[in-house]
């Protein structure tokens, strides 16, 4: 019986004796906001390219020195389904004195996520990594969200797509049966996708317009090419252009298409495409 009391009496005062061990370091109460201090969203929440997103995390179960201080590091980084990383990597620490009565008192990690316009549907993660420079314990938490991309399909080769007609250049919706009249503004919008990447995952692409007649025969071609140049941390998945031109009176009634014909400079490809259009 004294035995096992002296067993007890030494658990208590020494935990390490009975095996005990101390709480982690944890990444806790993760929030992903459309606003600053905004409430986390559901999980089932849509995102899209271009958003301006709000992340904020706490740290617990940090180490404090014989000073009573704290010495934290962290990264922050945006991933989408395959593991690439959307944006540069946001690195900061957290050094602080902790008076006794803040003992209740988390961390806070808090940073702005403005994602890419160009991104494919999938479930994307935040990440987050945090080390205590003091015990030199680690932590990491992946927070998963949902994002709604552009319907586009990636194609291993130079590809033109969702070549759509729009009244003006303002329009969401595109029109269902492009029809113009003598006057009006054209608007055609198309994805690309299939190109190759530069250094620092640039993409260099031309394109050059022409109007079509009901033959396929070009009837009017545009005298410089479009040119389309850019680098970015994320390789994007496909780039948007746009050409409009205005419906000239002397165009007669028929049938018409807009064709391009694009250029991917880097990869060394070039891809027709053309869309019809009538005017009455």
């Amino acid at each position: 019986m004294r035995s096992f009391i002296r067993s007890l009496l030494l658990a208590a005062l020494f935990p390490a004796l009975s095996g005990a061990v101390p709480d982690a370091l944890s990444i806790v109460f993760p929030t992903l906001s459309r606003s600053d201090d905004g409430v986390n969203e559901p999980s089932d929440t849509q995102h899209i390219g271009g958003e301006l997103l709000f992340f904020t995390c706490r740290i617990s179960n940090y180490s404090k020195s014989p000073e009573q201080k704290i010495h934290l590091s962290y990264s922050v980084q945006v991933y989408d389904p395959k593991g690439t990383a959307l944006l540069e990597l946001y690195k900061n620490e957290i050094a602080e004195e902790v008076a006794p009565q803040d003992k209740e008192w988390l961390p806070k990690i808090s940073t702005q996520l403005e994602l890419p316009p160009a991104l494919l549907s999938g479930t994307y993660k935040v990440t987050v990594n945090a080390e205590d420079l003091i015990s030199h314990a680690k932590a990491a938490l992946d927070v998963p969200f949902k994002v709604q991309g552009h319907g586009i399909r990636v194609t291993p080769a130079l590809s033109v797509q969702n070549m759509r007609y729009y009244r003006s250049e303002d329009d969401t919706v595109p029109m269902e049966r492009p029809v113009y009249k003598a006057g009006d503004a054209l608007w055609v919008r198309f994805d690309v996708t299939g190109y190759k990447y530069g250094d620092k995952n640039s993409v260099n692409l031309s394109y050059v317009f022409s109007v079509l007649g009901a033959d396929g025969s070009a009837i009017w071609t545009a005298p410089q090419p479009i040119v389309e140049q850019s680098e970015s941390v994320y390789p994007k998945p496909y780039v948007s252009g746009a050409f409009s031109i205005q419906v000239q009176s002397a165009v007669k009634p028929g049938e018409y298409a807009i064709g391009v014909k694009a250029t991917d400079v880097t990869g060394k490809q070039t891809v027709d495409a053309k869309q019809p259009f009538t005017v009455q």
